[in-house]
């Protein structure tokens, strides 16, 4: 008898008293001898005769009349099921309780629709044919990472930066963690909630897992290297057009003389979006970690929607999210995204984050699913990556730097009720992320303007960003007179994240030139000749590395995936 695989869904059925059935470790249901008996649901849309007439189409047996709720009650198989889940303008709800021992729901995840990405879904942008690599602690395996929404095997391979190891055209289970299996799920879930809409931004991309991190979330200089090498000597083979980092080290060095922000840099100069976490090391300013201080990368703050994601007037920036500016001087993070109690896979057996905080698993009423809540600036930068995917699924031509612009020029500033912002540049850069407004921007060259990264990375020019930090340690961004925010302040209120906040003088926040230019050679902006401090800045001593710090041979330096933080 052939095996047949199901992929869970909200839809629950059952099987005939003659069927056999198991589950395997991947959550994946092995049926043998199965008769697919269909099961009750609520099918609701525009009106009842149209519901109907979808029903009958995929051969399902409508039970009941709804014509109070535009809907019918029917009999469904799993593939009539699926077929109707394809049609986004019906929502189907099953009509039993019960569940097929083990087996999980898929929970609504909201942030997709928070960012607009359920409607690129439905729109057809899925992220199909971009390969995205998640660079963390591995990989789980799960049909709803494994797979495509078509059903598609689409994990390309799986490297390990730690033994060198490169295993394709399979799913192995090699994160201990439950980190990167977190990020990616959150990235590309082809799994659907109650009302068909799938749980992760870009359900349809392609994957390429890199290990680097061990099962405590530690890694070494040396293992993020090795596998952001063989990333950027694999990206033509797999079409790998956007690499997830969301770790964090603490910077001991200018940006250009960090070993991982220099392979970060040829990656992004190979053609290759790098978007990194800024890191959970917030509120106060110039936290931010590597390599979420490289210049030219998308950095990711968190903000959170307040536990009520109906309600977008109450959302905040999260209090863990690490904020700029960076020692050079540039405004970071660039953007943020949801970052607080963000639910995506980890299995509560087998992982070890999960199994240290089994009270944010999700559960379905007395059953434990491979579902976790988890709060962080690595889920954030997870939601901008599949944003990323959707965005190059749409426009393939696009450069890193024309994505950042997009990005950047797209997002919407948290405001208060007077217009002013609500919370400083330097903790949610342009905004919050918005996957429509990204798509549908016809904005290319407002990003890394006036750098050029080739001589970056030859050691011939380096550079500086517009932010600076007066006598009264008060930052603000150089040509924005009257703009000052005194490090550490947070705004603990909710606010709306909103388009079309417009800058004092002249400049507009959706442009983002005044952090993205180098201005080569424009008041002290360019670093020269042994990197000297020229004028311009009023950096203290501790901000500045006047010797240089001394890398160790074996680049046993620590990173480590961002840290644990309180549910927001």
């Amino acid at each position: 008898m052939d095996r047949k695989t199901v992929l869970t869904f909200i839809g629950i059925y059952c099987f005939a008293a003659s069927a056999a059935f198991f589950f395997g470790g991947n959550d994946e249901i092995e049926v043998t001898s199965v008769v697919d008996q269909p099961a009750s649901f609520v099918v609701q849309g525009e009106s009842s005769d149209a519901v109907a007439a979808a029903v009958r189409q995929v051969g399902g047996k409508i039970t009941h009349e709804l014509g109070i709720i535009d809907a019918v009650g029917a009999n469904l198989t799993v593939k009539q099921y699926k077929e109707l889940a394809k049609n986004k303008a019906l929502r189907l709800t099953s009509n039993h309780s019960a569940t097929v021992a083990g087996s999980s729901v898929a929970p609504e995840t909201f942030y997709t629709s928070l960012i607009g990405a359920t409607q690129l879904h439905g729109e057809g942008i899925t992220g199909e044919g971009v390969t995205v690599a998640v660079l963390d602690s591995g990989h789980f395996k799960r049909t709803g990472l494994d797979k495509a929404p078509d059903g598609q095997f689409r994990v390309l391979a799986l490297y390990d930066a730690i033994t060198g190891i490169l295993q394709t055209g399979t799913s192995k289970e090699t994160d201990q963690a439950g980190h990167g299996t977190h990020v990616t799920s959150i990235i590309l879930n082809s799994e659907q909630d109650a009302s068909g809409q799938y749980n992760g931004i870009a359900p349809a991309a392609n994957l390429i897992s890199i290990k680097a991190f061990d099962g405590s979330g530690s890694g070494t200089y040396l293992d993020v290297i090795r596998g952001l090498d063989w990333l950027v000597a694999n990206k033509d083979a797999y079409n790998i057009r956007v690499v997830n980092l969301s770790f964090s080290a603490t910077p001991r060095s200018h940006y250009w003389d960090d070993p991982i922000n220099q392979a970060v840099m040829k990656a992004w100069q190979a053609g290759i979006v790098v978007v990194a976490s800024a890191g959970n090391t917030g509120p106060e300013a110039m936290t931010i970690g590597v390599p979420g201080n490289n210049p030219y990368v998308i950095t990711v703050g968190a903000m959170s929607d307040n536990y009520t994601p109906g309600n977008p007037g109450d959302d905040k920036l999260a209090s863990f999210s690490a904020a700029g500016p960076t020692v050079e001087g540039f405004v970071k993070p660039e953007i943020v995204a949801p970052g607080g109690h963000m639910i995506g896979v980890m299995d509560y057996k087998k992982h070890e984050i999960a199994m240290d905080h089994p009270e944010f698993q999700f559960d379905n009423g007395d059953v434990k699913t491979p579902y976790f809540q988890m709060s962080g600036t690595s889920q954030a930068a997870a939601v901008v990556t599949g944003t990323v995917a959707l965005l190059l699924d749409a426009e393939p031509w696009l450069t890193p730097d024309q994505v950042k612009c997009r990005l950047v020029s797209s997002a919407r500033p948290a405001v208060k009720a007077d217009g002013s912002l609500a919370y400083s540049i330097f903790q949610q850069g342009a905004g919050m992320v918005d996957a429509d407004g990204a798509v549908n921007s016809a904005n290319l060259d407002c990003a890394n303007r006036g750098m050029d990264i080739s001589q970056d990375i030859a050691g011939q020019v380096h550079y500086g960003g517009p932010a600076n930090v007066d006598e009264n340690g008060n930052y603000y961004i150089m040509g924005l007179e009257g703009y000052l925010w005194t490090n550490g302040g947070l705004q603990n209120d909710g606010y709306l994240w909103t388009n079309g906040y417009l800058w004092t003088n002249g400049y507009l926040w959706t442009d983002a030139h005044f952090w993205t230019d180098g201005r080569v050679g424009a008041d002290g902006y360019l670093w020269t000749n042994g990197y000297l401090w020229t004028n311009g800045y009023l950096w203290t001593d501790g901000y500045l590395w006047t010797n240089g710090y001394l890398w160790t041979n074996s680049l046993t330096e620590s990173a480590s995936v961002n840290r644990w933080v309180d549910q927001e």
